[in-house]
């Protein structure tokens, strides 16, 4: 396995790489912020980011109004189902269950 180098090792290699093109005539050129590499200086990837138009939303107010209308209506034609409910005497001792329709 290839040993990794440290960060020291990596920044003295760097160093020697541009002193070495330095010595041997290589320029740095001072570039002004906002240049850019391509001759006409545009984001080529600038049109992947567009999208239509945004659109109208539509306004659901009036949906849910009326599925609440309908939630709160009670189900035409169907009997709540009985329940069975414990009763208790005047010390909270069970004495007997009963069935209701609430």
């Amino acid at each position: 396995m290839k040993p990794l180098l440290t960060k020291a090792q990596v920044r003295a290699e760097l160093e020697a790489q541009m002193q070495q093109y330095l010595q041997e005539g290589g320029a740095v050129a001072d570039i002004p912020r906002g240049i850019s590499g391509y001759l006409d200086n545009h984001n080529p990837y600038a049109h992947q980011g567009e999208s239509p138009p945004r659109q109208e939303r539509t306004s659901l107010q009036e949906v849910v109004k009326v599925l609440e209308a309908r939630k709160q209506q009670k189900h035409g034609g169907f009997k709540p189902r009985p329940k069975k409910k414990l009763i208790k005497d005047d010390f909270g001792e069970p004495l007997r269950w009963v069935w209701t329709e609430e």
